[in-house]
């Protein structure tokens, strides 16, 4: 499927989104890996960030897209075709989440490689931090996995533990925010002289924007 839109001279313009494509929030976006046929496409939706849930290396004509377009990547490498380690498909489920919910970097495209297991794991614990029921969370897993849902990735989603990542939200506001009509600016670069407490920021992400003030906002 793709969206054509008028060209130059030589003709329409042909722009197709990469497989299993969707909006999951206004600014956060999944989908399985792009290819080059598919980069005209993510121009146009003025991309920040990537967060890439696969160990392989990224190819490098995809990198150059990156940095021509100055979009960042986020990788997190879970294995797909072995079952990963609890532990450590917690732990880069739960940074990949810290990369997400901050809106300093979006736009954000989310993908592995079908767009199915590692980013519906990813989407349905965000769904679960913006208290989605159960069964909604695994009725929009299940629409992009297919035929190929797996059992495992649901039991993962299901007894994924938000509180952590609840108690990181409430320092968040509370440091860049405030209480009441106390508020702070959220502060930048050199200014910056401390990190809210349980979160770790991602130092390119913290020094992205240098100078500049921004409300932080949340979608919970």
């Amino acid at each position: 499927m793709g969206f054509v839109v008028e060209g130059d001279e030589s003709g329409d313009v042909v722009l197709e989104p990469p497989p299993n494509f969707s909006m999951v929030e206004e600014g956060i976006f999944r989908s399985g890996f792009p290819r080059p046929c598919n980069f005209a496409f993510l121009q146009t939706l003025n991309l920040r960030s990537i967060i890439y849930l696969c160990p392989e290396p990224y190819p490098e004509e995809n990198l150059e897209f990156l940095r021509s377009h100055n979009i960042r990547l986020f990788q997190f490498g879970i294995e797909g075709k072995t079952e990963p380690s609890l532990a450590s498909l917690k732990d880069a489920i739960r940074g990949a989440l810290k990369i997400l919910i901050d809106v300093r970097n979006h736009p954000v495209l989310i993908h592995c490689k079908r767009g199915k297991h590692r980013t519906g794991c990813l989407v349905g614990c965000l769904r679960k931090l913006q208290n989605w029921c159960l069964s909604s969370v695994f009725e929009e897993y299940q629409h992009f996995a297919g035929m190929k849902s797996r059992s495992a990735d649901l039991r993962f989603i299901e007894t994924f533990d938000i509180v952590c990542l609840r108690q990181c939200l409430h320092s968040i506001i509370y440091q860049y925010q405030g209480y009441g009509s106390k508020k702070r600016r959220l502060l930048y670069g050199e200014e910056c002289t401390e990190t809210p407490n349980n979160f770790d920021l991602n130092e390119e992400s913290a020094h992205s924007i240098n100078g500049r003030n921004s409300q932080f906002s949340l979608m919970v």
